[in-house]
């Protein structure tokens, strides 16, 4: 936590990273004891060191990839950083080190969709092998061109692109489908067979009987495919939630201004913006959770939310699994109107009862996300606030979360930077702009994309800068050794061009909004 942003993303162990680290340990030194000559002499050797590794440019790199994720002080040291903010910077980290093979896991939790659809950019640009784990379908689409799936402990491989991906699964799935009905026809045949009373006295007949058992155990696991969270919800009336020149100031900040909407039934809203806006503000008001300081929140009597928030809020980690989802209600009316036990609906949600009475501290973070989805989801909401759902989801659990709000009897208002998650659900979005103001459009995201990209309000190059290539010293360097700057000139220079370039970036941010 000592560590300053900069030396953090030099924390590769290339000759360049080790020297670009050195230098800004040293730098940091002199600053500190600017007469001392021994450092100053460090920091001669370093530049030059630098200089011929082209490091000035990995630098430069460093902190537009920085700017573009939306860490703009340099020096800030790392430990005095939110969690997002530091996964950011490991991201930055990785994508300035130069090396055959990008590992990355969960690239695009914790940045906006602008953000993300830079990094798209950035990706399909780059050199070399890309292995990610990721439960953004439009990334996967337009990033990967390979496909490994890991169900249930088995891998399979699959070529192109996500669409490819869903079409290629769905032909696996019923050659398999197809060849357990052809196993259920045997095993009919063969189960009649040994009901006649067959005897194991001959060769051939212990033969059939080991097929019969050998036929039996081979049941394929065509299970969990699909999770119905199909709920009752609580009757909601006229009412749901009304803002009325709502707005929120902290420490001199305008957060949100002035916003009126009256939230209808069955109505579904999408919230977007870049990281720090307001969104979590916006929902934690509308929740209740939050009063506003200008205007006024009305939520009508029959409202009863059920607010999914980005931490799992109250999780007593001492508990176990079905003593957690117990503490909300021992069972769920379904949308049919059967009633389903605690541990009926936990299968559900792929607990098995040998998992129900784990502690919930022994649970991966993806099953502590869904077990806290299942128990916001027990308490048969009518109005459902989600702040940015998708992360740490998986894909099938987010597929299995989209059909329930499709069925779901209520209002939806959800914060999130998935862009196939708001095309999917969203018929709304309140798209946050400068100085808390917050602008509604009609459609999903692609459909907010194009309207302001038509209304001059932003465009997709004007947010998605061009990627910096690390290249070798070129004979042109070598040309202008003669008018070589020293390596405080240098500094300087890489300062100023530093200062550019995050000036621009955040330029660029103001006219997307």
């Amino acid at each position: 936590g000592e560590f300053t942003v900069l030396t953090e993303v030099f924390k590769g162990n290339t000759p360049v990273m080790k020297v670009l680290r050195e230098y800004e340990a040293v730098l940091e030194d002199s600053q500190l004891y600017p007469q001392d000559e021994a450092l100053r002499k460090k920091l001669l050797v370093l530049s030059q060191q630098i200089d011929t590794l082209d490091g000035w440019q990995v630098e430069s790199d460093a902190k537009a990839v920085l700017t573009r994720l939306g860490i703009r002080d340099f020096n800030a040291r790392v430990g005095t950083l939110s969690g997002g903010e530091r996964k950011r910077i490991a991201l930055a980290g990785a994508l300035i080190n130069p090396c055959d093979l990008l590992i990355l896991d969960e690239p695009t939790n914790h940045i906006d969709s602008d953000t993300v659809t830079w990094l798209e950019q950035y990706l399909g640009k780059r050199k070399g092998a890309l292995l990610m784990i990721t439960h953004d379908r439009y990334f996967l689409d337009r990033v990967a061109n390979r496909i490994v799936e890991l169900d249930k402990g088995a891998l399979y491989a699959y070529t192109g692109n996500y669409t490819k991906f869903l079409a290629l699964k769905a032909e696996r799935e019923e050659r398999a489908e197809a060849g357990e009905r052809k196993r259920q026809n045997l095993l009919r045949k063969e189960l009649a067979w040994m009901q006649r009373g067959a005897r194991a006295r001959t060769t051939k007949q212990k033969a059939r009987i080991e097929r019969f058992e050998q036929l039996n155990s081979q049941k394929a696991d065509l299970s969990g495919k699909k999770i119905d969270i199909t709920v009752g919800a609580t009757r909601l009336g006229k009412t749901v939630i009304e803002l009325e020149n709502t707005g929120y100031e902290i420490d001199g900040k305008q957060v949100l201004k002035g916003l009126t909407y009256s939230f209808l039934r069955n109505e579904r809203i999408g919230v977007v913006g870049p990281n720090g806006c307001g969104k979590s503000t916006l929902l934690n008001i509308i929740a209740g959770r939050l009063a506003p300081t200008a205007g006024k929140v009305n939520i009508g009597q029959t409202v009863n939310i059920g607010y999914f928030t980005q931490e799992n809020t109250d999780m007593d980690e001492r508990l176990r699994v079905i003593e957690y989802i117990k503490e909300v209600s021992n069972s769920m009316t379904t949308g049919d109107g059967s009633v389903l036990s605690a541990a009926q609906m936990l299968e559900l949600f792929l607990f098995p009862p040998c998992l129900q009475w784990t502690p919930i501290a022994k649970l991966s973070g993806g099953e502590k996300r869904r077990l806290y989805l299942l128990r916001v989801l027990m308490g048969a909401p009518n109005v459902l606030i989600l702040d940015e759902p998708t992360n740490d989801l998986d894909v099938d659990t987010l597929a299995v979360l989209e059909d329930y709000i499709d069925n779901f009897q209520g209002a939806v208002v959800f914060a999130s930077h998935d862009r196939f998650f708001l095309d999917r659900l969203a018929e709304k979005v309140f798209v946050f702009g400068d100085e808390g103001d917050v602008k509604q459009y009609p459609g999903g995201y692609s459909d907010y994309w194009e309207l302001a990209r038509l209304s001059g309000e932003q465009t997709e190059k004007e947010t998605v800068p061009p990627v910096k290539r690390h290249k070798p010293v070129q004979d042109t360097a070598k040309k202008e050794k003669p008018k070589k700057l020293s390596f405080k000139e240098q500094r300087e220079y890489a300062e100023i061009e530093d200062v550019i370039t995050g000036v621009e970036a955040e330029l660029k941010a103001v006219v997307a909004r």
